[in-house]
C-alpha cells in the first residue's frame, strides 16, 4: 500500500507495544446528549476487548439482540478505550445487574432522544506511552509535533483498518464488485477496508503532488507534473502544505457544510487559517464527487461499484 509522507525527517527509534498500559484513546461525541429521550447513552472504559465483544456482552447483559446496540465507531481491544453506546432505555431493567466484568467501567451516563450512530464523532483523543526515546529525539519529537498542529498531517487509514496480513481490503473488493448486496457487519467490514485502500491510494496521489510543488522549482514541477506554469504559480503561493485544486470538496472545520473550491486563493486562505479543510474520496454508488480538475485526480480511484460511498474528512489540516 502507498503511503507519501508529507515531512522528510528521519526516523525517531522509541519502543512501544500496543497495550491496555501504554495506548489510551477517548471518543469525542458529535453533539451533546440531550438527557431525556427513550435511550440510555453509557460512557464506558473497556479494557482488553474489542467493540464486538463490548457489544456482545452488552447485549447478553441486557437479554436483547447485538443489533438493538448503537455506536459510534470501533475501538482497539489492546487498548483503554472510552466510548460511547446507546441502549433503548426499556431494555436495560437487567442491565447492571448481569453486568459482571472488571473489563467495562461505567463512566457516566445520560439520555437522549436518538440512537447513536456509526461516525457519530467528533474525532477521538490519544494517548500513547512511547519508552527508550533519547533526550534529542525528544526534543526533536515535541518540535515536530508543534509544526505538525500549524502544517496538519496526511490522516491515512491505518493497519488495523487491513487486518493483521494486511490485505483484508482485497476481500472488500470482491464483495463489492460482486454486485449482491451487503449482509452482516463482517461483509460492510471488507467492503470499508476496500473504501479505506481507495482513500490511501488517493492521499497519497495527492500528498506527492504537493511535496512536488513545494520543494521543486516551478519549472521543475511543471516538467515533473507536466502542469501549465500558471497553475504551478497558483499551487506554489498557496501557504498550506497540502495543494487545493478547483473542484475539492471542502469542509468547515472542524466539521460542518461542505462545498466545492471555486477560488483555490481564497480556499487556500481559509485552509491556511484553520478554518476549514479538505475531504477525501470514499468511493461507493452515494459518493459525493469532487468536480473540475480535483475530479480529474481522483478519477482513477473512484471505484463506485456496489460500495456504499461517504465523502470522510481527509487530511486534517
Amino acid at each position: 500500500m502507498n503511503k507519501t509522507y508529507a515531512y522528510s525527517h528521519n526516523t525517531i527509534d522509541f519502543d512501544f507495544k500496543q497495550t491496555v498500559e501504554r495506548f489510551f484513546v477517548e471518543e469525542i461525541p458529535l453533539y451533546d446528549f440531550s438527557n431525556s429521550g427513550n435511550f440510555l447513552i453509557l460512557k464506558i472504559k473497556k479494557t482488553d476487548m474489542s467493540t464486538w465483544k463490548l457489544i456482545t456482552v452488552l447485549a447478553k447483559a441486557c437479554e436483547i439482540e447485538e443489533k438493538e446496540i448503537g455506536y459510534a465507531g470501533l475501538k482497539d481491544k489492546n487498548a483503554t478505550a472510552i466510548q460511547y453506546i446507546s441502549i433503548p432505555k426499556k431494555f436495560t431493567k437487567y442491565l447492571f445487574k448481569n453486568l459482571q466484568t472488571s473489563k467495562i467501567e461505567v463512566l457516566d451516563k445520560f439520555y437522549n432522544k436518538s440512537h447513536i450512530k456509526i461516525g457519530h464523532l467528533k474525532g477521538n483523543k490519544f494517548k500513547i506511552d512511547l519508552y527508550n526515546v533519547s533526550a534529542n529525539d525528544a526534543k526533536f519529537f515535541n518540535t515536530t509535533a508543534k509544526k505538525m498542529q500549524v502544517n496538519g498531517i496526511p490522516n491515512y487509514y491505518g493497519y488495523q483498518r487491513f487486518g493483521e496480513d494486511g490485505n483484508s481490503y482485497l476481500q472488500g473488493k470482491e464483495i463489492a464488485h460482486s454486485g449482491k448486496k451487503l449482509r452482516g457487519s463482517k461483509e460492510r467490514l471488507l467492503v470499508s477496508a476496500y473504501q479505506s485502500f481507495l482513500f490511501n491510494e488517493w492521499l497519497s496521489s495527492r500528498v506527492k503532488i504537493s511535496n512536488i510543488v513545494n520543494t521543486l522549482s516551478i519549472e521543475d514541477a511543471t516538467k515533473k507534473l507536466e502542469y501549465p506554469v500558471e497553475l504551478l504559480k497558483v499551487l506554489k503561493n498557496q501557504k498550506s502544505f497540502f495543494k487545493l485544486f478547483i473542484g475539492d470538496i471542502v469542509g468547515n472545520y472542524p466539521f460542518g457544510k461542505q462545498s466545492g473550491v471555486k477560488d483555490m486563493a481564497n480556499s487556500s486562505n481559509l485552509f491556511a487559517k484553520q478554518q476549514i479543510s479538505p475531504t477525501g474520496l470514499l468511493a461507493g454508488d452515494n459518493d459525493q464527487r469532487a468536480h473540475s480538475d480535483a475530479r480529474f485526480l481522483e478519477e482513477s480511484l473512484a471505484d463506485s461499484k456496489e460500495t456504499e460511498g461517504l465523502h470522510g474528512f481527509g487530511p486534517k489540516m
